[in-house]
């Protein structure tokens, strides 16, 4: 009998334990993923049961909550709302949120494990509970500015400064009015969803960091050269045969410059030489000299194949594995199936103007609680240290080569050094190219690094060129943050 009971006892014991094990794992590890999770209802109702803290741009809201007099008590309201939608995100009963609603929800709804007391309080004064405003690092002068310049685009533009990591400028195109989703009516919110969706521009995917993602092109030369001058083989001296045109080894498949002659004068040309005038050929073969490997683990220290939180997650740029050695040239000058953001190419740009560092690129200055008390401040954060500080600086006077009489010239600002890198990637047969800018001033002191890519030929087909286009689309942002 007595050995029957030990039995029984030790069931019980067993089965106590485990469920007292797995309700602190749901109460304390996975409470915060279960409130985000879209499809939980009661944290849904919750968020607008509460006046929903505002979203601040320079201490202004281009988010905020205001009353209603329906079962909701508040709805959200977007200032300028197509300008910072890539940003905010949308907030909707039915079709869950993104952007910055979604991922600070808990903080914007006042449910946040850290505002419990605040919810205590109200509970206990009678006040309405409130959630907390959260400043970003958007700058409203930089961001018209980027938003000005792609008008009539499909693209993106990003900027942040290098020294920070602060994100002063994300602007996406075409957009949508999140105010559009905002609303407490369930059909139109689906059917306003729904028109989106289809709408074949895709307004609701932020090109700055999410989709499909494009071949980076010649920007990510970059990459390239700094794999180069890292391994401490080569020079930006370093020179390569310089024909006009190459058959790839193993294909009868032959590549071309961009205009179909040689990378300048001379039977060879530098790495230097192809970087200002932006080469396919000496990249072609500096990548077979280095190798696909050794192109890799240098992208991935610059953050490829990994997503960032900005706190938005962004789609993991891609060096992929396993190319063979034609595919491993084409990678080089960024085509193949090598694929980046421009949130991916800015923080290129920053590893060479910060002296080889990569700050963590943030959108979020400060979180603050109703009553004005600090939840959270930005503290600037290293990302990774991509590049040593003579392979920046080399780096850095390549792009400025590039800007001051190569194919960057047209990111020219008077009086000022800009350093910068075109891109024109090739999208297969008959496609439009992808077009890129990145790059950075003041080159000596760096304020703000920027990338910029135009989709679809910028509405010109293969007749585009990120020369032509995104070189002064870049251009106007850099002016606007010198001119602040």
């Amino acid at each position: 009998m007595n050995k029957e009971l030990k039995r029984i006892s030790t069931v019980v014991l067993l089965m106590f334990i485990t469920l007292f094990v797995s309700s602190s794992v749901i109460q304390v590890v996975a409470a915060d993923g279960l409130k985000a999770d879209g499809r939980n209802a009661r944290t849904l109702y919750a968020s607008y049961s509460a006046e929903r803290g505002p979203i601040l741009v320079d201490g202004q809201p281009i988010a905020y909550s205001t009353p209603v007099d329906d079962e909701f008590k508040f709805q959200r309201v977007y200032t300028n709302g197509v300008l910072y939608a890539p940003v905010t995100g949308y907030l909707t009963l039915n079709q869950g949120n993104t952007g910055l609603e979604s991922e600070l929800n808990s903080v914007l709804s006042g449910t946040s494990n850290n505002q419990f007391f605040d919810q205590v309080n109200a509970i206990i004064t009678g006040q309405n509970p409130k959630g907390a405003s959260v400043e970003l690092t958007i700058d409203p002068v930089v961001q018209q500015a980027a938003w000005d310049a792609l008008a009539g685009y499909e693209g993106a533009v990003i900027a942040i400064r290098p020294k920070t990591g602060e994100i002063i400028a994300m602007v996406s195109t075409p957009s949508y009015d999140p105010n559009a989703l905002a609303v407490h009516d369930t059909q139109q919110v689906i059917d306003t969803y729904n028109t989106l969706l289809d709408d074949p521009t895709d307004p609701l995917i932020n090109r700055t960091m999410n989709g499909d993602l494009d071949p980076p092109g010649s920007t990510f030369k970059l990459v390239v050269a700094a794999a180069a001058l890292e391994s401490g083989a080569y020079t930006p001296d370093s020179a390569f045969p310089n024909p006009s045109r190459l058959t790839l080894p193993q294909t009868d498949f032959e590549i071309s410059n961009a205009d179909l002659a040689t990378c300048g004068p001379g039977d060879t040309a530098t790495i230097a030489t192809a970087i200002r005038l932006s080469c396919n050929i000496p990249f072609a073969q500096l990548g077979q000299a280095l190798g696909a490997k050794a192109i890799r683990d240098q992208a991935n220290k610059f953050g490829f194949n990994e997503s960032v939180s900005v706190p938005l997650a962004s789609e993991p740029s891609v060096y992929p594995r396993a190319l063979d050695e034609p595919q491993t040239m084409l990678s080089a000058f960024g085509q193949a199936s090598v694929r980046a953001s421009p949130l991916q190419m800015a923080m290129v740009s920053m590893a060479i103007a910060n002296s080889g560092t990569i700050m963590r690129p943030n959108l979020v200055e400060s979180i603050v609680a109703p009553d004005l008390t600090p939840i959270k401040s930005f503290q600037p954060e290293q990302f990774s240290q991509a590049i040593s500080q003579p392979t920046a600086a080399a780096l850095t006077q390549m792009m400025v080569a590039s800007v001051a009489n190569g194919a960057a010239s047209n990111a020219t600002i008077d009086g000022v050094t800009v350093a910068g890198k075109t891109g024109t990637a090739q999208n297969g047969d008959g496609e439009p190219y992808t077009l890129w800018f990145t790059g950075f001033a003041p080159a000596e002191d760096p304020e703000v690094v920027v990338a910029v890519v135009v989709q679809n030929g910028g509405g010109l087909g293969q007749d585009g060129t990120s020369s032509g286009i995104s070189a002064p689309i870049g251009r106007k942002v850099l002016e606007a943050v010198l001119n602040r």
